[in-house]
């Protein structure tokens, strides 16, 4: 099987059909590669992504990663389908519910819990709970992740918003891109900052090294975090922080902060792994949310005390500050 003629890219790929090859037109010279992918067989970017992980699109016969920038006059070929993923349903998810209301809840997510479902995380995720809980919100936002509106990382504690309705999922959607939602957390990191206040105001995109993780890259997209330290220790050296974000990039505020040299206490990922406080996760907690509703217009602030592995590690911190 081939594509269509007059450089118009390829057609869907059929279950069954031998791999589809095209050459790049100049209309998506300069595209990455998944992009043009998923725009030329109607799959999701993140099934383009996986086939691309797993070496099933070539580039000039050599496997091809999901950034790569196509040229004109290139040869293409899908080599292979997404694999089917697991069907998204309701599961015995346990949830804390800080507020709900016929628009949308305020969830408290533990450390360890996966918002939605993803390579490596197809059951047992928040969403999957939602659905057991309000099986109506299938139908609100993106089918793949209904409902979320915003995330936090797996190993992040705290609270998230979660639209019931679609009228409440694309005011949400518009008030972050407005930045009119106020989200703070709390942060431990490694060291002193040499500002007791300051903004952190950096490009985020995908490590070129490590493709798990992020970085400060020119190229990235516009991040902006606002911080203010609340305590200082001496012993080990590390100080307590409220963030502010302005933006929401994946992994904003432990970039950030490692960016500027104080990784977040915990934080394998970024550096902030060290001797002197033994935790096996990052101290981020999304500690508090303001907003007004994007229904009814009232105001709504929530405030989420620490988890109690956090909760515990400043309490030692600062018993021994005080001795």
């Amino acid at each position: 099987m081939s594509g269509p003629g007059h450089g118009e890219g390829p057609d869907v790929v059929p279950p069954g059909e031998e791999p589809v090859q095209w050459s790049v037109p100049e209309s998506l010279a300069g595209e990455r590669v998944d992009r043009a992918v998923a725009l030329a067989t109607g799959w999701s970017r993140a099934e383009v992504q996986a086939v691309a992980a797993a070496g099933g699109i070539l580039v000039d016969g050599s496997p091809a990663v999901k950034s790569l920038k196509l040229a004109a006059g290139q040869q293409v070929v899908v080599a292979r389908r997404p694999e089917a993923a697991a069907p998204l349903g309701p599961e015995a998810v346990p949830l804390v519910v800080r507020y709900e209301d016929p628009d949308l809840y305020v969830i408290v997510k533990p450390a360890g819990l996966v918002v939605h479902p993803g390579a490596g995380h197809e059951h047992g995720t928040l969403v999957h709970g939602l659905l057991a809980r309000d099986p109506a919100i299938a139908t609100v936002g993106d089918p793949e992740r209904p409902g979320i509106v915003h995330r936090l990382d797996r190993d992040t504690s705290g609270l998230m918003l979660v639209a019931r309705t679609q009228a409440a999922y694309d005011g949400l959607v518009g008030m972050l891109a407005r930045r009119e939602i106020r989200r703070e957390y709390v942060a431990l990191v490694w060291g002193h900052p040499e500002n007791a206040r300051g903004v952190i105001d950096a490009p985020i995109g995908r490590s070129t090294t490590r493709r798990t993780r992020m970085a400060v890259r020119r190229e990235g997209k516009n991040a902006r975090t606002v911080y203010e330290v609340t305590e200082w220790f001496v012993q080990p050296d590390v100080a307590l922080l409220e963030c502010r974000l302005e933006t929401g990039r994946t992994h904003q505020i432990r970039v950030h902060l490692a960016a500027i040299g104080h990784p977040v206490v915990g934080d394998g990922a970024y550096g902030g792994n060290r001797s002197g406080i033994r935790l096996d996760r990052p101290f981020l907690h999304a500690a508090r949310l303001r907003f007004e509703h994007p229904v009814t217009g009232e105001t709504l602030e929530f405030e989420e005390p620490l988890s109690d592995d956090l909760a515990a590690v400043l309490a030692e911190l600062r018993e021994t500050s005080a001795t």
